[in-house]
């Protein structure tokens, strides 16, 4: 398998909507677990987090990967795997303008990932 069909699309989960209960109220069907997995395991390394952060906190909804750089003390190829890594887990969107790259947090699968880790407090606790 290429690793470009292994690309993670969290959109085929659910069209608008959450993508499953939390997790303390019912199974997650195995497919859902392991394509869910994936976007997890992408935001398990420090730095992917971090980038994660910056670019879903940019005030103007995206962030240039010129500003993303010179935050971490890594090399230009080292950030550019991190960020390949976060693509390929379906959490962000980039586009190409001119020599830059600009990434945006997709926060509907941010939402998904929330949803699935919203544990409300029993009653009586």
């Amino acid at each position: 398998m290429s690793k470009q069909a292994a690309s993670l699309t969290l959109t085929d989960v659910t069209v608008g909507a959450v993508c499953c209960s939390p997790i303390t109220e019912e199974r997650i069907p195995a497919e859902t677990a392991g394509t869910l997995a994936r976007a997890f395991k992408a935001l398990g390394d420090p730095v992917r987090l971090q980038l994660m952060s910056m670019i879903a906190s940019a005030p103007s909804g995206e962030i240039c990967v010129c500003d993303l750089t010179p935050a971490f003390e890594l090399s230009g190829p080292t950030i550019s795997h991190h960020l390949k890594s976060l693509r390929e887990a379906g959490l962000v969107d980039a586009d190409r303008r001119g020599t830059w790259v600009y990434y945006r947090a997709r926060r509907e699968i941010l939402g998904q990932l929330a949803s699935l880790l919203a544990v409300e407090a029993p009653a009586g606790v």
